[in-house]
């Protein structure tokens, strides 16, 4: 059950305006005006909004040059010109629609080719396709190198008709250490670091967003089979940092 509510409802910018409320298999989620701010909330956990967008845009980036810098990339899978075809540009995936900052930065650039955007959540697409965070992710789902794909992401990368990708930028939950939902969890576990290597190409790139740094998925990625673990931080307003954990696929 779902109702929008128009943009037009009086309120002042620090009341926040319910404008959707949908309960899915995952749980509740909603969408919010804060002002001219959008924010999701999943579960009662507050995941993003369209207040800033650094940390989802360097999270696309860092993936990006990461993989210029692999040694394990050819011409066809790492940095490409722009006048290269599409399909000869590097897969991205995008773990998670979130408000639309991630894709659309993407999109944005000419250097990569296929763009799938795996989220589970319903009520997120319906929001962007024609729903109020139009206005952010509008042209980039217009491209014709985007698809989106309504699948729980976990299952997306067990699944061995998925990929192979160049890059895999993750943003589903606060970060390893703070999972939305519990199964959440079983991606930062060995089984779902396995599943994100086989999704890879040789010196393809994982980059996962956190609210905060982890030392133990640090660990995990090595103990996974990843080299070059490192983590970027996002510098803030206030407060902790945000990180990119990034790691390579060797083999």
């Amino acid at each position: 059950m779902s109702a929008f509510v128009s943009s037009a409802s009086p309120t002042t910018p620090a009341t926040p305006v319910t404008l959707d409320r949908r309960q899915g298999p995952y749980g509740e989620v909603v969408l919010r005006r804060r002002g001219g701010t959008y924010e999701i909330i999943a579960n009662g956990c507050f995941l993003m909004d369209t207040s800033d967008g650094r940390s989802e845009r360097l999270l696309v980036d860092a993936a990006r040059l990461a993989l210029t810098r692999s040694p394990g990339t050819t011409g066809t899978t790492g940095a490409t010109g722009d006048a290269a075809p599409a399909a000869s540009r590097p897969a991205l995936l995008i773990g998670g629609l979130g408000v639309g900052f991630s894709l659309a930065h993407a999109a944005a650039r000419d250097d990569w080719g296929r763009i799938s955007v795996v989220e589970r959540e319903e009520a997120i697409i319906d929001w962007h396709r024609g729903g109020p965070l139009d206005a952010v992710s509008g042209p980039a789902l217009a491209d014709p190198r985007v698809e989106i794909v309504r699948a729980d992401l976990i299952a997306h990368l067990l699944d061995p008709a998925s990929g192979p990708y160049d890059a895999l930028c993750l943003d589903i939950d606060n970060g390893p250490d703070w999972t939305v939902t519990e199964d959440n969890r079983g991606l930062y576990a060995p089984a779902g670091l396995a599943a994100c290597r086989a999704r890879l190409i040789p010196g393809g790139v994982l980059a996962v967003w956190s609210a905060q740094p982890s030392a133990l998925f640090e660990q995990a990625l090595r103990n996974a089979g990843f080299s070059s673990v490192r983590t970027e931080e996002v510098p803030v307003a206030r407060g902790v940092p945000d990180v990119v954990h990034l790691a390579l696929n060797p083999s």
